[in-house]
């Protein structure tokens, strides 16, 4: 179930920064992060895009009270969701890159399946 990790923040901290995560990573196509938020992330960017496929006025409004920039809510509607209209699922992929220096944070990153930013 997306948001039942707690992260070590509290519950608006959280809430902020899944939103940010998830906006840029809609934005972007692929972020660096740790594991444990990626999964988070991951679960979050799929419901948004699962939303994004019906693509109904309700569904532009429910994925916008999420995504906090207009514009990748946009694109997300127009170039994002259509790539996945035939696929069930499992748009996000989670590739660990290691351990972060300073805390031996277990990193990684996640990418939209099939994206632009996937290929570079």
């Amino acid at each position: 179930m997306p948001g039942s990790r707690k992260l070590g923040r509290a519950t608006d901290h959280r809430k902020s920064m899944l939103r940010g995560m998830v906006t840029y990573l809609l934005e972007s196509g692929r972020i660096e992060t740790t594991v444990t938020r990626a999964k988070e992330v991951s679960a979050m960017t799929e419901k948004m895009i699962t939303i994004a496929k019906d693509n109904t006025l309700h569904a532009r409004r429910q994925v916008l009270a999420y995504v906090t920039k207009e514009d990748v809510v946009k694109k997300l509607f127009d170039e994002i969701a259509p790539n996945y209209k035939d696929v069930n699922g499992g748009y996000c992929r989670i590739i660990k890159t290691g351990a972060r220096r300073g805390d031996a944070a277990e990193m990684c990153i996640i990418e939209l399946v099939g994206s632009d930013a996937a290929a570079k």
